[in-house]
Formats: C-alpha cells, structure tokens, sequence
C-alpha cells in the first residue's frame, strides 16, 4: 500500500464517543458502590478511609507523575520553563497547588471518609447531586455566571432532593449514628470538586495537564506524610498490614481507573457528545449506584432516598436542558447579527 493512502480507523468517532461514555457512566457507578464496601468498617474492610485514599493517589501517580515528567520535558524543549512544578507538575505552582488541593487531595479525604458513615444510597444522591449545585454557585460568584430562570428552578430540584436526604439525617442525629456525618462529608466532598472544576475553567486548563497537576499535589504532599504517620503508629492505618492484593485492586480501581482511564474517557465523551449531552449522560449515575447499592449492598431503600434521587435527577437534567436553549438561543443571536 502507497504510504500516501492513509489507512483507516478501526473504530469510527461515534464507536468510540459511546465506549467512552458506557466506561465513564460504569466507573462512576463502581465508584460508589467500591468506596461504600470498601470503607464501611461494618463489611469488615481491611483499610482505612485514609488508606483507600492512600492507594488512590500512589495508584494514579505510577501513571501520571512520569506522564507529568515527559510533558514538562516537551515544554522545556520549546522553551517554556516557568509553567511547571518541581519539574513532575506540567501547570504552574500556583495553579498546582490550588487545583490539586481541592480536587486532587481535599476531595478523596472527604470522599472515602464520607463512606465509613452513610450508606450508597446517600452518596448516589448527595455526591453527584451536589455538584451541578456547588458548580453553578461557586460560577456565579467567581465567573459571573448569570444563572437563568430554567436552571434556577433545576437547581431547587437539587437542593429539596439534597435536603430529603441529607436533612432528615441530620435530624436524626441526636437519635445516636453517624449518617448525618457522612452526608455533610459527601457535600463537601461535591464542593471541593466544583471547586476544581471551576478553577480549571477559570484558567482553561486541558483535562489531562490538570488530571496529572492533581495527582502530582497530592502524591506529593500526602503520600510521604501519611506514610511516616502510618508507620510511626501515629495514625491507624493498615496500607503496611493489610494483604498485598487489597493494596493493589484499590490502587488499580481507584487510581488507575476512577482517576486515570474515567478521567481520558470522560474528555473523550466530552469531544463527541460535547459538554451538554455528556452531562446529561452521566446523570443516570444517581440512579443506577442507588440500584446497585440495593440490589449488591443490600442498602434498605426508603421513601426519602426514593423522592430524594428522582428530585435530584430531575435537576441535573432541567438544568442541562435551560443550558441548551441558552446555547441554541445564543446561536440564532450570533448568526442574526453575522
């Protein structure tokens, strides 16, 4: 064959965009239910809150850091030498040290610690819940986002569904249990994330440069730290006890997979569907965790959690629609005045 003829893709765009976007909604799903299993000292799990985060962030560095050396290395080569970090950052410090803060360190130790208190079936509902709300406030104040009636009304969805949730936990908490702690463990977890993302937004960061920035930030500020405390006794932990092959999957799952290959399909969706329809994908995350956490789990599924998922559901997808009229509005303006 003449080397002028291009040869083919084996998969076409549109093959490709729904691989992507069936990876990202399944990881996502996993997520949860992994995270629950796994922190939940109930199911006898063999590591911490801060163990799981632990294998998250090494798991996700033994890609990204070298990935991170390799993209500085191109920059220097052009000349670029002040948008790195300790050399392993391709992003400033600045912007490293902000980003990865919240979105690479904060929002695994909320996260997982969420777990250890609430169930699934709060996660599936505050956590992906949250966000679109935390996101689009957080816009607002720091992007001057103005935020229209249609997603207004979306985002009072969320926060009955949210409040249904969260809020009867939280009256319950004088009644002994400490769902409740988990409930505003995973909100803020939620907010440490829309943070990132509209900090990511705010200086048009590239998906994988910020995904490696995170990581770098907390392999470096973590991982060193809690391993002194870890075999110093000062902190229980169990990332030098426990079995080798736990160590592993978690790093696998939640290093390699939630934060590596749901971070590559994630933009990849983003490229075919774009951000609009991606988002309206990924909101059956919600409901397809809270099935998992009954049907795997065996999590009791009350009233509450029922009105609370279809609340928040409905927001997620209210909101995604006022953001497309907004977009076609948009459109018809610019070609009006073209």
């Amino acid at each position: 064959m003449s080397p002028s003829i291009a040869r083919p893709s084996r998969f076409s765009p549109r093959t490709i965009g729904i691989a992507a976007a069936v990876i990202t909604v399944l990881i996502w799903t996993s997520f949860i239910l992994i995270a629950r299993a796994s922190a939940d000292p109930a199911r006898g799990g063999l590591l911490t809150p801060l163990d799981i985060a632990w294998c998250r962030i090494v798991g996700a560095a033994l890609i990204l850091l070298p990935w991170g050396v390799y993209l500085v290395h191109q920059d220097r080569a052009r000349g670029i030498t002040n948008a790195s970090w300790l050399r392993l950052s391709p992003l400033s410090k600045r912007i490293t040290v902000s980003v990865g803060f919240f979105g690479g360190l904060l929002y695994a130790l909320l996260a997982y610690s969420g777990f250890a208190h609430a169930p699934a079936l709060h996660a599936s509902v505050l956590l992906p819940g949250s966000l679109p709300l935390w996101t689009a406030l957080l816009a607002a104040w720091l992007l001057r986002d103005r935020i229209t009636p249609g997603r207004a009304l979306g985002l009072a969805l969320i926060v009955l569904g949210d409040l249904l949730v969260g809020g009867l936990s939280l009256l319950r908490a004088f009644d002994g249990g400490s769902v409740w702690l988990g409930d505003l463990l995973f909100m803020s977890a939620a907010l440490c994330w829309a943070t990132y993302s509209v900090l990511a937004r705010h200086h048009g960061l590239d998906a994988v440069r910020a995904t490696i920035a995170i990581t770098t930030f907390a392999a470096v500020t973590f991982v060193p730290m809690y391993s002194v405390l870890a075999l110093t006794g000062v902190v229980q932990a169990h990332i030098f006890t426990a079995p080798l092959k736990e160590l592993l999957f978690q790093a696998l799952f939640q290093g390699w997979g939630s934060v590596v290959i749901s971070g590559i399909t994630f933009t990849q969706m983003i490229r075919y569907f774009g951000p609009v329809r991606s988002t309206m994908i990924t909101a059956v995350v919600p409901g397809l965790s809270a099935i998992g956490a009954v049907l795997f789990l065996n999590e009791p599924l009350h009233w509450n959690l029922v009105a609370g998922l279809v609340l928040v559901t409905a927001g997620i997808l209210f909101g995604v629609r006022a953001a497309t009229l907004k977009t076609a509005e948009q459109a018809v303006l610019q070609r009006a005045s073209a």
